[in-house]
């Protein structure tokens, strides 16, 4: 007796999903319970939970305790965004990619970085400039702070050849980050690093992370100008 294959939560999320796309079930309408669902896939009933919890995270249904889980009036898919490591990117377009540290020294949190941060006014943190290259060509200037009370093992790690953001992935992984996108005009200093002139239109992206709500970095990354950013959805 051959033994019937098991239905992984891509194979519910995906028909739950064509079926509300599908107006099998409308707006408001209220699914089948998880109990149901799983007796009709012929699978567990953690596995359709699974597939809810990111239908809903997608934005196509609300689950309510005691309530269920009913079709959202407005579905919609959510885009995701990827962030790339420098290194990346650049050998994504197929270009030589160099990485040069400008500075690094430890410093005393300033104000502006305690309230961003929410760390103590003394906090030290490890204050890091550095340039990725694409082809020799300016592609990222990024300026780090390292909370090292989170992160101590970073005071004397070694920058010389990979960034903090790579060496950060590797080594202290953050497990919550916010990020911000704005359009900036280049001042003198950021024209020199990026080889520009001054008030040239560039995006930046600063982002701060935490680990296990412990806060670890706050970041800039200033791109080069006519950078874009793809997302999908």
């Amino acid at each position: 007796m051959t033994a019937q294959k098991r239905i992984n939560f891509q194979v519910v999320r995906d028909e739950v999903k064509r079926r509300i796309e599908s107006l099998i079930w409308p707006q408001g309408s209220l699914l089948p319970t998880e109990t149901q669902l799983a007796e009709e896939f012929n699978c567990a009933r953690a596995t359709v939970n699974r597939a809810l919890r990111e239908l809903a995270e997608q934005g196509f249904v609300e689950r309510k305790r005691k309530s269920g889980t009913r079709v959202k009036k407005e579905p919609r898919k959510q885009a995701k965004l990827e962030i790339s490591l420098a290194r990346q990117a650049v050998e994504n377009q197929n270009s030589a990619y160099r990485y040069a540290l400008v500075e690094r020294k430890v410093v005393y949190s300033p104000g502006w970085l305690t309230s961003q941060l929410n760390v103590e006014p003394d906090a030290r943190v490890l204050h890091v400039i550095c340039m990725h290259y694409a082809d020799n060509r300016p592609f990222q200037l990024e300026e780090r702070w390292i909370n090292i009370e989170a992160v101590p093992e970073v005071e004397h790690a070694d920058l010389n050849k990979s960034g903090p953001h790579e060496w950060l992935l590797n080594a202290a992984p953050f497990t919550e980050a916010e990020i911000a996108f704005c359009a900036i005009s280049a001042d003198g200093r950021l024209a020199d690093f990026m080889g520009t002139t001054t008030g040239t239109s560039m995006i930046q992206l600063e982002r701060t992370t935490w680990k296990n709500g412990r806060p670890m970095t706050f970041a800039r990354m200033t791109h080069h100008p006519g950078f874009r950013i793809r997302s999908k959805y």
